[in-house]
């Protein structure tokens, strides 16, 4: 699922970088408002890249791994409910 989220990430800001480029080395000789046009959907893609590349997908179990100290971990699991309380 990372390598996944990895790759769209990637393509997502390739295609935002892409759009700049495009828009004023290009386009704008041609049309600057469709240039501008253009920056202003590139300007809105990365956003949602990182939304899509910290998405927690179902494998990923981050939130239930122990943090090493040992009162803490027990703090947490009583307040999931994971363990009653003595």
């Amino acid at each position: 699922m990372l390598a996944r989220r990895r790759h769209a990430y990637f393509a997502m800001m390739g295609t935002c970088i892409a759009l700049f480029v495009l828009a004023w080395g290009v386009v704008r000789i041609w049309s600057v408002p469709v240039a501008v046009g253009m920056c202003v959907v590139a300007m809105v893609i990365p956003p949602f890249a990182a939304m899509v590349a910290n998405r927690r997908g179902p494998d990923d179990r981050w939130w239930d791994d122990p943090s090493g100290d040992p009162k803490s971990d027990e703090w947490w699991d009583e307040l999931d409910g994971k363990k009653r309380p003595r």
